[in-house]
């Protein structure tokens, strides 16, 4: 199982904050989605919660890291970020009880195997959202940490039209990588420069049969992919010590890279910094 460290700038908030989410009235008195009462569909479980406003934004879906849950991620940063901007939270949970590692993602990677198609159960996990928000046009975004960042680089590359855009934190794509992914789209990758839990460079497990792909090779084949004109990216930003580079120069789709001097965690700021991104997007 995976080691996970977990900072405070993404997934913690003060606990009357958490209350305040938790409330009958931002639950809208649904019957299920708190953190001891996730809904039940075909497959599996998540957890969900609704923003005040009557007409919400849109959705974020969040694919937490493995050994993780989805009730975890309710008082997450990105939770309550999502909920200021008027966002409905999903927060489903990853569940293989006879996998390797029990709460996880179904990452697609050379000799693993898992009961549950997660491509399926999340696309069931939108559907059932959807119908009990009456919000199947809005945007959608998908996020996701460490293996469930490699869940959002799966459905990025293999079932695009899943949501309108991802957001991989620590997280991407496992051997074997593909050549090109199904559709371009717009991506944002957070990872930090020190790693040793899923270093940029990937690693091995269980005599090498098993193989955390490179960071860098996964975003070879999303450029491939969107058409970008370049290897390179068009232009690099630095913002204190994060390190950006882009790729807007493309046929279609975007790519941003986001790099700090942490290991295996989101610098400050992360859940706001990708919000913003999100929106700018679906403002055009």
């Amino acid at each position: 199982m995976e080691v996970i460290v977990l900072n405070k700038g993404i997934f913690q908030v003060a606990s009357i904050v958490f209350a305040a989410l938790l409330s009958p009235e931002n639950l809208h008195a649904q019957s299920c989605g708190g953190l001891l009462t996730p809904c039940a569909v075909e497959g599996g479980t998540y957890h969900v919660l609704f923003p005040e406003t009557p007409e919400p934004a849109g959705i974020v879906m969040h694919l937490h890291g493995g050994g993780s849950t989805g009730g975890g991620m309710l008082n997450s940063d990105l939770a309550s970020e999502a909920l200021s901007r008027g966002y409905v939270f999903v927060a489903p949970n990853g569940e293989h009880p006879e996998a390797r590692w029990t709460k996880d993602w179904s990452v697609r990677a050379d000799s693993m195997k898992f009961e549950r198609d997660d491509a399926a159960f999340l696309s069931t996990v939108l559907a059932d959202v959807q119908n009990k928000t009456d919000l199947a046009e809005a945007p959608l975004l998908l996020s996701g940490f460490s293996r469930g960042g490699s869940m959002v680089w799966d459905m990025a590359c293999w079932q695009p039209d899943f949501a309108d855009a991802y957001a991989a934190l620590a997280g991407a794509l496992w051997e074997q990588l593909p050549d090109r992914c199904a559709e371009p789209v717009y991506l944002f990758h957070t990872h930090g420069w020190t790693d040793r839990v899923v270093p940029l460079e990937g690693r091995s497990f269980f005599d090498g049969t098993v193989v955390q792909g490179d960071v860098w090779a996964s975003l070879k084949v999303l450029r491939e992919t969107n058409g970008c004109k370049n290897r390179q990216p068009d232009s690099n930003t630095f913002e204190g010590e994060l390190w950006l580079r882009h790729w807007t120069d493309c046929d279609a789709g975007r790519i941003d890279l986001m790099l700090h001097k942490g290991g295996h965690s989101a610098p400050d700021g992360w859940a706001a910094r990708v919000m913003n991104w999100f929106e700018e997007l679906e403002r055009g």
